[in-house]
């Protein structure tokens, strides 16, 4: 359990998915702010266009930092999303996750996020998870994780990987739990009116496992 204050950098890329931002960091932004600090970090600071924000008007949220000058990060939160793709062959991200995981005490992602870890090298040794629609996205990206198919998110201690969308809500509780006890992690979870699904192995949509493969080309 944590009794330090911590940092946690939530990262933006034009076209990610909202849901993979925003339900995780909705648990964690009821965790006091002197138990922990929330920045949002892009390539650039300013307004960043999510999934859904890429036309004219769309929603934006806007990075407090760029990665040059984003402070010490304790936790790195990585959302999937559409722009997951041309970000796979953007040096300076692939570059920010490798050196900034290495300092974290935990890197987590939430649907193809973790395809974005795997390029960069993150999840070499671990298990992860991805989303179920587009896994063989993730998988792709490297040969030196273990895959897991079968699981709403994997917790392999400094790597936490969720997969399609709304599992990171599921998957920041349970990094609540951990660093802050459990019943912190339910009373989050109550105040929210949320039903948490509290079984990592127990995955309701493996059946959609490569559903939307054809997408990607």
């Amino acid at each position: 359990m944590s009794n330090t204050p911590l940092t946690l950098g939530a990262i933006l890329y034009p076209g990610f998915e909202m849901l993979d931002m925003f339900g995780p960091l909705e648990m964690f932004s009821m965790i006091p702010p002197e138990q922990l600090t929330i920045h949002m970090v892009a390539e650039q600071a300013g307004p960043v266009p999510a999934a859904m924000g890429m036309a004219i008007g769309g929603p934006k949220t806007v990075a407090d930092y760029g990665f040059d000058d984003a402070p010490e990060l304790d936790i790195l939160l990585l959302p999937g999303g559409f722009g997951t793709l041309p970000e796979l062959e953007n040096p300076r991200m692939l570059g920010f996750l490798s050196q900034r995981s290495k300092a974290a005490q935990i890197t987590c992602s939430v649907c193809s996020g973790s395809a974005l870890l795997a390029k960069a090298g993150v999840l070499d040794g671990y298990r992860a998870t991805s989303n179920k629609q587009l896994f063989v996205l993730a998988t792709s990206q490297s040969d030196k994780v273990t895959w897991v198919e079968e699981a709403r998110w994997v917790d392999d201690g400094p790597v936490v990987t969720a997969s399609g969308v709304s599992a990171g809500t599921d998957m920041a509780l349970a990094i609540i739990q951990r660093l802050w006890g459990e019943e912190v992690a339910r009373q989050t979870a109550e105040f929210a009116e949320y039903t948490w699904h509290e079984d990592a192995d127990s995955d309701p949509f493996v059946s959609e496992l490569n559903k939307a493969a054809g997408m990607l080309g």
